[in-house]
């Protein structure tokens, strides 16, 4: 495409004159006389020796002031000339065509519009251009150097493999738009020009509207010239849109201001397994000589190269203690430990980041909170109220409180699916609730629970209420002020981040009323032998030296998974585990646990004639890893009258092929001892 070049109209200019809306600035040459300038420069044809008149002034041209600088001798001679037939050669043959440089003796610059003699790829762009001029080296489209004059033979400026763009507006006919799509179409006008005898083409400003300023501080638009905002319409970078011919822009979708982080938005590309997969270093591992398959995904998930890279470049280029020094490395530092937590207040629906505590993982979340707020709200008498599908950390830490307390914890019980009974649910409910805490996602059994009616349930009641996110946040859309939780908790690990590396997140006034957990470092205001003031929430919570570089570590993982589109996840998941239940589950002595309508990941099963750990085993020769044993979960085993499962966990990385592969070593073993 050609961006159209700012340009006077011959036919048009003979009559503009600007207006009187203020005096001329002294050492200002005329507008008018710069019109006529142009339109006598542009009537000339190629091979015509008209040019206009230049007066006997010291340099100048006549009709300006003289007051103007004396101008320099328009065209230099060539310098480090080009090999003949380079395409950086000038239209003479010799000298170059690299900005900046002179052009051969008699060459005008900008009527050198022959196409160039070979294609010389450009790495400027994204996209390879056909001609050197097109490697804009600021940072725009390799096209919208076609503005200036070039000094070298000039193919168009377009990119390999990128069809030519058409400017059309979109109130115009469908026959102007043709014919102002390409220069080609002016193969008719009287000028070899195609931009002179057409007034609707390019940018345009009718005499009235050229003023002169009253600072007298020249600018384009005071001699009716495009300024910067005029250019940057010419390329509609916040409008994008396909051409007629059904190309995108390749260069205005990278311009795109960014998709709001809404459910549903349709901001991202269709989902891609394969390409994921590319992103995912330790996938192209093997195992026993076969490809790794990766099952245990609800234990811990694999890094992608940017989660790799970010903690590489943390520690090659950022690596400080936060918070606490002027230099520069601690400014970097703490930069990027914030903007992880801002990462992370986005990415769940926070109000604030300074509802975001960074701690080591989701057990320690809920140690955080049964020992601070827990101990200061929970007395004798009062009752705590957990699920049966809980993981141990979401137990333990209730049961001490309660023991310690002299309170009562209750349990949530769930039917034969591994699905909570709402109405039993209820009936725990009293004024004696002081908190409800429960998973949103099983681990053992992949069980979606339906968490917002029971944070709203518990509210009812007066209660809080803790939702764990350990096993959702990567399969889901959380949103926290949504869902009303005063509390919500996740690793990092699970979701494609570093181990090591945890958040609660808290209700401001909640956090606000909790005595610190751990003194220390960071967490103070002011220490004195007599007292000591503690910070504002997060940083009470946050005593010594972090975590800092996993806390990055876990914003570059959060940001690569909105890139690629938490709802795309979510619906591809959604299908592999619908294809993994069907193959699976016909399959000879297979019994499958946890069968709830909603679920998510996990297909736990056992193998009748088999342990456990036997079919643990027979994957793994395969290279297949899956989780074998009680998951930290036994009282929901248990439940159903079990102390072990096989559990394979599916991430968005896995493919129905390996679903495949899983099954059939399965199916293997049954036939054996079937």
């Amino acid at each position: 495409m050609t961006i159209p070049t700012p340009t006077v109209n011959p036919a048009a200019s003979a009559s503009s004159v600007a207006p009187p809306h203020a005096p001329l600035p002294a050492g200002l040459p005329d507008p008018a006389t710069l019109a006529r300038l142009a339109s006598e420069f542009l009537a000339a044809l190629p091979g015509q020796s008209a040019a206009p008149d230049v007066g006997a002034g010291s340099g100048a041209v006549g009709g300006v002031p003289s007051a103007l600088p004396a101008a320099a001798p328009l065209l230099a001679s060539a310098s480090n000339p080009a090999p003949a037939g380079s395409p950086l050669a000038g239209p003479g043959g010799t000298g170059t065509g690299m900005p900046g440089v002179g052009a051969p003796p008699g060459k005008v610059p900008g009527a050198n519009l022959a196409p160039a003699p070979t294609h010389v790829l450009s790495l400027g762009n994204r996209a390879p251009a056909l001609a050197p001029h097109a490697a804009a080296q600021n940072g725009l489209p390799d096209n919208v150097v076609a503005i200036a004059p070039a000094l070298e033979p000039r193919a168009g400026g377009a990119a390999l493999g990128v069809p030519p763009v058409q400017e059309a507006v979109a109130t115009q006919s469908a026959t102007d738009a043709s014919a102002t799509a390409m220069p080609s179409a002016f193969a008719s006008s009287s000028s070899p020009y195609y931009f002179v005898d057409r007034a609707s083409h390019g940018w345009q400003r009718d005499a009235a509207q050229i003023v002169v300023p009253q600072d007298g501080i020249a600018s384009p638009r005071a001699f009716g010239l495009p300024d910067e905002q005029a250019l940057r319409d010419l390329l509609p970078i916040q409008r994008p849109q396909a051409d007629r011919h059904g190309a995108s822009r390749y260069f205005i979708d990278d311009a795109r201001p960014a998709a709001s982080h809404s459910p549903g938005a349709g901001a991202h590309p269709p989902f891609d397994v394969n390409a994921i997969r590319r992103d995912f270093p330790i996938l192209s591992e093997r195992v026993n000589g076969k490809p790794l398959v990766w099952f245990d995904n609800a234990a811990t998930t694999h890094k992608p190269q940017a989660v790799i890279d970010r903690l590489a470049y943390f520690y090659a280029h950022e690596n400080s203690n936060i918070h606490r020094a002027a230099h520069t490395l601690a400014g970097r530092a703490t930069d990027a430990y914030e903007h992880a937590r801002a990462t992370v207040q986005r990415f769940i629906g926070a109000a604030s980041p300074d509802e975001i505590v960074f701690v080591r993982g989701t057990t320690e979340a809920i140690n955080l909170i049964a020992k601070t707020w827990g101990v200061r709200n929970v007395g004798e008498g009062d009752e705590i109220v957990v699920s049966h599908l809980e993981h141990h950390a979401n137990i333990v830490p209730w049961q001490q409180l309660a023991a310690s307390k002299g309170a009562t914890l209750r349990v949530i019980p769930v039917d034969d699916t591994g699905q909570v009974l709402l109405d039993e649910y209820r009936k725990l409910l009293n004024d004696r609730t002081k908190i409800v805490s429960v998973t949103q996602v099983s681990n053992a059994l992949g069980t979606v629970v339906p968490v917002k009616e029971i944070v709203e349930l518990a509210h009812r009641a007066g209660a809080k209420a803790l939702v764990d996110g350990a096993q959702s946040i990567s399969h889901m859309r959380v949103d926290v002020q949504a869902l009303d939780a005063d509390f919500f908790v996740f690793s990092g690990h699970k979701i494609y981040g570093p181990t090591g590396i945890g958040v609660v997140y808290g209700k401001r006034a909640l956090l606000d009323d909790m005595p610190p957990w751990q003194g220390g470092g960071n967490m103070i205001a002011d220490v004195t032998f007599e007292r000591t003031v503690f910070q504002p929430p997060p940083n009470r919570f946050e005593a010594g030296t972090g975590n800092i570089a996993d806390a990055v570590g876990l914003g570059a993982a959060l940001e690569y998974v909105t890139r690629v589109g938490i709802e795309n996840i979510a619906r591809y998941e959604h299908d592999l585990l619908a294809y993994a239940t069907g193959v699976l589950a016909p399959v000879p002595g297979v019994r499958l646990v946890g069968t709830a309508r909603d679920k998510a990941s996990v297909l736990s099963f056992v193998l009748k004639g088999y342990e456990t750990e036997e079919v643990g085993r027979a994957l793994n020769e395969e290279g297949i890893a899956v989780r074998s044993g009680h998951h930290c979960a036994q009282p929901i085993l248990r439940r159903f009258g079990l102390e072990a499962t096989v559990r394979p966990s599916l991430a968005f990385y896995n493919t129905c092929d390996e679903v495949d592969a899983m099954v059939d070593v399965v199916r293997g073993l049954a036939a054996r001892r079937g």
